[in-house]
């Protein structure tokens, strides 16, 4: 709260105490000089001469004593009056008087403290709310200030060791902190700091991480706000939060800016603008740019932003003299994996036989804030069992709750449909062990999980690999087609369980010949519009080019060809195997769930097989419709 404001509010805690004091003054007074006595007390007085005046009020006869009285009392009132007081008063040799009490102040009180209280129960309640909302005792006056929020070196409590996996974004802002710390020895060779960083990248991958972790190295002013808390309902109010901001940041330079979910501000400008729609946005990002071309970096000032929707920013924002740097903030891979592993268990007490590179291994495309997520469900489903530290198998178990969700011990098959999942299950197992190349299967299971999964396979890769042939793009549909091959194949109809799968293998079928080029009969071409701009948002889909019917159909019939042609495959595999396949089923209807060493005495696999060469994520559960 401004100091304005404590000084105000001082000065009324003055005038109410000095009121207070005054009024307890006269109340002390009045007790200390008048006494209450009964109307017979009260004529003995009289007649005795001992009061100089009577007052008549309403109610209350008041007499003035001559003298006062051994207690010190002055004053007398009695309050009864008789109908017949005048004739008795004029017996006696007193003045007396009659008096009308006026009872305007207290119809006033009755009627305005009521409403004094309420008026200040509500000012009470309206400024903390302001204060808690950054807008303080001004209210409305203060609605144009900025509310950015100011660390400085130990507010945070983080600082670049706590930040594992993304070494390269670690390394760019490390430099930025460096320039803060020592501007001329960096820039001794005429280099100037960076005006702008923008840390782009799905969600849960550390952005706001790293950010506070340049407020905990750099030691300067961090102000830290987020993108939506610049507009409100009064036009203008976003601008104006913006020159504020920058004006606070000047002032204490050197210093950084963090805006997060940068998105919500810097959204690009485009027609519904004509019509007035985002006049407010527009205004406030338009102060954003000339607050951005305004301030020199050889004051310190330095802007960080974030966020994970870049296609969406205007292009004005993202040139270069305004954000210089784009750092991307990706998932991180195995080694990363198990940095990030390390820096979460640190307070968690591992068991001697927990190996980090084999938990990263199951988390192939999980992000900064998954893993952080998985140590914790770890840690309770040991808290869970009693135990005294963390097990590998709690690990899984985190692993299975987050992919595949929560087992549903009282959702009860009937012994068809258990005996079906089995086999489907095993199908996708077999298929994948006997290809070798989509990854070690690790645990195959019949447990119900989740919405409408009856069963899941995970596999874990051996290594991070970043391209994909067509011939293992062509096992990945095989695996995926392994249950539906190994129903039909056992029991000579199909279900509802391959629901998932098959979703799966269209999109991949449908990727290798609109998008890599994989089918010679179409060429080397694309037919998509690319989708790197867009950081894997869920439910996307691009629009598509304009394309003639002749190529949509001979489209489809090249994605029903790849799918057709890898069925077949797979289900000429589970017939050369289909005694492995029903010992596989049958001792997942007796366990329920098979471990990788289980699989290997079923299917054959000896461990000193050459280890697999292609990356596949966990496998997602099958699904009903």
């Amino acid at each position: 709260m401004p100091a304005v404001n404590k000084t105000s509010w001082n000065v009324g805690y003055w005038v109410f105490a000095l009121l207070l004091l005054v009024w307890l003054q006269s109340a002390w007074q009045a007790a200390s000089t008048v006494e209450a006595v009964p109307y017979s007390e009260f004529e003995r007085a009289l007649a005795d001469g001992r009061i100089d005046e009577v007052t008549v009020g309403d109610t209350t006869l008041t007499g003035r004593l001559k003298s006062p009285g051994p207690d010190g009392k002055t004053t007398l009132v009695a309050n009864r009056v008789e109908p017949d007081l005048a004739q008795r008063l004029s017996a006696y040799p007193v003045p007396y008087r009659r008096v009308v009490e006026s009872t305007l102040l207290r119809d006033l009180l009755s009627w305005v403290l009521p409403g004094l209280v309420f008026f200040a129960l509500w000012f009470f309640l309206i400024r903390r709310v302001l204060e808690k909302q950054g807008g303080g005792l001004g209210g409305f006056m203060s609605v144009g200030k900025s509310r950015a929020k100011v660390y400085v070196q130990a507010d945070t409590g983080v600082t670049f060791a706590d930040v594992a996996g993304v070494d390269e974004a670690k390394a760019e802002l490390q430099e930025i902190v460096a320039f803060l710390k020592d501007p001329k020895g960096r820039g001794r060779l005429g280099a100037r700091l960076p005006r702008g960083v923008l840390l782009v990248g799905p969600p849960g991958t550390g952005k706001t991480l790293l950010a506070k972790a340049v407020a905990g190295e750099a030691g300067v002013p961090f102000f830290s706000i987020s993108g939506s808390e610049f507009v409100e309902m009064f036009v203008g109010v976003g601008a104006a939060r913006v020159r504020d901001l920058f004006e606070q940041a000047r002032a204490q330079a050197p210093a950084i800016i963090f805006i997060d979910e940068l998105d919500a501000l810097g959204r690009a400008r485009g027609a519904a603008s004509a019509i007035g729609g985002h006049d407010e946005r527009e205004q406030t990002l338009n102060q954003l740019l000339a607050e951005l071309d305004g301030f020199d970096s050889s004051t310190g000032l330095v802007l960080l932003a974030a966020t994970n929707r870049p296609e969406v920013l205007d292009p004005a924002l993202l040139r270069a003299g305004r954000f210089d740097r784009q750092v991307l903030v990706d998932r991180p891979d195995k080694t990363g994996r198990v940095q990030v592993l390390r820096v979460h268990t640190r307070k968690i007490k591992l068991g001697a036989q927990v190996d980090l590179e084999q938990v990263a291994q199951l988390t192939t495309g999980f992000s900064g804030a998954d893993l952080a997520n998985l140590c914790n469900e770890a840690a309770l489903a040991a808290t869970r069992r009693g135990a005294d530290e963390v097990s590998v198998d709690d690990f899984t178990v985190a692993v299975e709750r987050i992919v595949a969700g929560l087992e549903k011990k009282n959702r009860l098959l009937n012994p068809r449909e258990r005996r079906i999942v089995a086999h489907h299950e095993m199908g996708h197992a077999l298929v994948a062990l006997r290809l070798g190349d989509g990854g070690v299967v690790h645990k195959v299971s019949i447990i119900p999980r989740g919405i409408g999964a009856l069963g899941y396979t995970i596999q874990r890769p051996t290594e991070d690999r970043f391209l994909m042939t067509r011939a293992e793009l062509e096992h990945k549909i095989m695996v995926l087609l392994g249950g539906r091959a190994a129903e039909q194949l056992v029991f000579g109809e199909l279900s509802t369980g391959a629901a998932d799968d098959l979703a799966k293998v269209t999109d991949i079928a449908r990727d290798m010949v609109t998008r890599f080029g994989m089918v010679p009969a179409l060429g080397p071409l694309s037919y998509e519009p690319p989708r790197q701009a867009f950081l894997e948002v869920p439910g996307y889909v691009p629009g598509g080019w304009q394309l003639s019917a002749e190529t949509r159909l001979r489209i489809d019939e090249a994605v029903r060809e790849i799918v057709t042609q890898a069925l077949a495959r797979t289900t000429e595999l589970l017939v050369r195997e289909r005694a492995r396949l029903e010992a596989g089923a049958q001792a997942l209807l007796e366990r329920e769930t098979l471990d990788e060493a289980a699989l290997r005495a079923i299917v054959g696999v000896d461990e000193g097989r050459a280890a697999p060469t292609m990356p596949a994520p966990s496998r997602a559960p099958d699904q009903t419709p």
